[in-house]
């Protein structure tokens, strides 16, 4: 580990030669916390206690020898750079003790400048390596599997995708509204790739015009066009094997279409301005909120090019499609932005779960996920109540069921399915049973309404009443009241 504040690195040296021993614990002194050991087996003892950052051991010792310390080091602490000492220096040994993990391997009489010089480079090679750890870990919590929360049946197809999809090199095209989380998938499917250990390198295609989209994606050299004093990487470039993310792909431009056509046919491409063929070694996942076949229709968007990106596709669900995710939803976000914030907040009160599960979100996930950052921010107390909803939600919710009692400003008592059982049963009591009307006052599609009445086995609205040949059962009421 890291040398803490107020903590030198400790350095273990490991030689049977007392003389050597003290020498090098003379020359590093002034620097590290220097430690000595005779032998294999005091060595293992130093290394027990954790603290030693770096190790020297000599080759040749009695007993156990240095080659044999270093792979019991490696297996009981592979956090210690280990750097091999020997006046019987060879190749040959070299190799074998790189091999074995050793950092590097120095021969005697040591070169004191050279050592300090190599246990330096040593010790910022090991951080970084550990940064880079550390980096996966927050990658992998911010953006990995597990971040998908989701336990509605209108999500299982995302993550059978997925899972089924992430290991291989297929192209994949993610579809859905505005705020769904079409970005959170692609993420998660690199990191579950055989390319997460690459760069996961994103562009958002709308927000640049066709010639600066084509120079970001591609590159240029320099002089390509006014403005261009260097020869500059694209994200092909940048993105090489790792994956490389287009979101609103439907807003590209034909000409660029045509470059990205080719890419995916003959995974070669030029920088703007050069004659350079270049080789895109990258998985290409694309986003859209648009209806690309309806802009293949209207010739906005090249046929062959669709094909080629809709080699698997992963459609995400509206939020009020996966209704009953909001609570995990809302406790995942309060945990993020408590911690973000500095807050000690316990969780949600059942009457703020039961009003943010009751609005339609227009913004889906996205909206949801700044609502709870807002509330958090704003809160007063150790848990989210009603009355830290945001007003403009609560008139909504207020505003879709007139003929719900919602009190002050909750829902009242009750668990989250049932506030939405008495919900759907209240508009369908106001539409007489027409599960249409209520399906468009409800704001959800009608195979939706059907879906949540099964799930709440609400009798008499499953198919066999009036409704099962497509009727809307006319004015009667077919649900008990």
């Amino acid at each position: 580990m890291p040398a803490s504040a107020g903590r030198r690195f400790v350095i273990l040296i490991v030689d049977d030669d007392k003389h050597t021993r003290e020498g090098l614990q003379r020359a590093l002194r002034a620097r590290y916390d220097v430690r000595l050991a005779e032998d294999a087996r005091h060595a293992l003892e130093a290394l027990g206690d954790g603290e030693v950052d770096v190790m020297l051991t000599d080759l040749r010792m009695p007993g156990t020898d240095g080659l044999e310390l270093l792979r019991r080091a490696q297996a009981l602490h592979p956090e210690v750079v280990c750097i091999l000492l020997t006046a019987y220096g060879s190749v040959e040994t070299a190799v074998e003790a790189m091999k074995q993990g050793a950092y590097d391997f120095l021969t005697k009489p040591v070169n004191l400048d050279h050592l300090d010089m190599l246990i330096a480079r040593a010790l910022r090679s090991r951080d970084m390596e550990q940064k880079n750890r550390d980096l996966e870990r927050q990658l992998d919590s911010k953006y990995g599997f597990e971040n998908l929360v989701g336990n509605a049946q209108a999500m299982q197809p995302v993550f059978d995708t997925i899972r089924q999809a992430a290991p291989t090199q297929a192209t994949i095209l993610i579809t859905g509204a505005s705020g769904t989380g079409k970005e959170l998938v692609a993420h998660a499917i690199h990191r579950l790739s055989t390319r997460a250990r690459g760069p996961f390198v994103a562009v958002h295609c709308a927000a640049l015009s066709p010639s600066l989209l084509e120079s970001e994606l591609f590159g240029h050299e320099k002089g390509a066009f006014t403005g261009a004093d260097a020869r500059r990487k694209g994200r092909f470039e940048m993105a090489a094997g790792g994956t490389l993310f287009l979101d609103e792909i439907g807003e590209i431009d034909n000409a660029v279409q045509v470059k990205l056509l080719r890419v995916l046919e003959e995974r070669v491409f030029e920088r703007v301005g050069g004659n350079e063929t270049l080789t895109a070694d990258i998985r290409l996942i694309a986003a859209t909120n648009r209806d690309l076949r309806q802009r293949v229709q209207e010739g906005k968007f090249r046929e062959d090019l669709l094909y080629r990106l809709d080699v698997i596709n992963i459609h995400m669900p509206l939020l009020r499609e996966r209704n009953s995710d909001i609570p995990a939803l809302c406790d995942h976000f309060l945990r993020e932005f408590s911690e973000k914030n500095g807050k000690a907040i316990a969780g949600l009160t059942a009457e703020a779960v039961n009003l943010l599960s009751a609005y339609s979100w227009p913004g889906n996930v996205r909206e949801l996920r700044n609502t709870i950052e807002k509330m958090v921010v704003l809160s007063h107390g150790d848990r989210l109540t009603a009355r830290d909803v945001p007003a403009n939600i609560r008139e909504a919710v207020r505003g879709s069921a007139p003929g719900l009692s919602w009190g002050p400003v909750s829902l009242g008592e009750g668990s989250l399915a049932e506030a939405e059982r008495r919900k759907i049963l209240a508009v369908l009591d106001k539409q007489r049973g027409n599960r249409t009307r209520a399906a468009l006052e409800l704001g959800i599609s009608r195979r939706t309404l059907h879906r949540k009445l099964q799930e709440y086995r609400v009798q008499g609205l499953l198919p066999g009443g009036a409704e099962q040949n497509g009727s809307d059962g006319g004015g009667e009421r077919d649900f008990p009241s």
